[in-house]
C-alpha cells in the first residue's frame, strides 16, 4: 500500500482563483484591488498575531487569521445593521453548523471565511484609519493592503 503524504499547501494564486475572486463575485465586491487586498489579507494572517485585554496571545481562526471576538463582533455591531450584506454572508454559512459552532465556519468554510475577513476590512475603511490602532490582524492587513 502506499504512504498517503500527511501535508497539504494551498498556493496562493489557487486561494485568489478558487476561494477570494467567488466570494467577492458573489457578494458583489469584486475588483482587482479588493481581489488584491483580501489575499494580502490572508497572506498577513500567517505572520500576523495579536494579545486580548489581558495580554495572553490570542491567534485567528482559518486562512484568515479572524478572532472569535472579531466575528462576533463584526455580526453583531457591523453586520446587524446592514441585512443585504448580512444575507449574503449568511448564505455562504452551513446551514446547521453556523447555528451550533459559529467559529467553526471560519476554519471550515473558506467561502464564509473570506467573506467574513472582506467585511472586517469594509468595515474598518468605513471607520476610518483613526479607528484602526489596537484591532488585532486587521490593522495590519488593511494598512498593508
Amino acid at each position: 500500500m502506499e504512504a498517503i503524504s500527511t501535508s497539504m499547501t494551498i498556493t496562493a494564486d489557487h486561494l485568489r482563483r478558487q476561494v477570494i475572486v467567488p466570494t467577492l463575485q458573489y457578494l458583489g465586491e469584486w475588483s482587482p484591488d479588493a481581489e488584491c487586498a483580501l489575499l494580502k489579507v490572508a497572506l498577513s494572517s500567517r505572520t500576523a498575531s495579536g494579545a486580548d485585554s489581558a495580554g495572553e496571545q490570542i491567534e485567528g481562526l482559518g486562512l484568515f487569521g479572524v478572532t472569535s471576538n472579531e466575528h462576533r463582533d463584526v455580526w453583531d455591531r457591523y453586520l446587524a445593521f446592514r441585512p443585504e450584506i448580512a444575507a449574503k454572508v449568511r448564505g455562504l454559512a452551513s446551514q446547521r453548523s453556523f447555528l451550533s459552532n459559529p467559529d467553526n465556519e471560519l476554519q471550515t468554510n473558506l467561502g464564509y471565511s473570506a467573506a467574513i475577513a472582506w467585511v472586517l476590512r469594509q468595515r474598518q475603511l468605513d471607520r476610518g484609519a483613526s479607528d484602526l490602532k489596537g484591532s488585532g490582524w486587521s490593522t495590519q492587513a488593511v494598512a498593508q493592503a
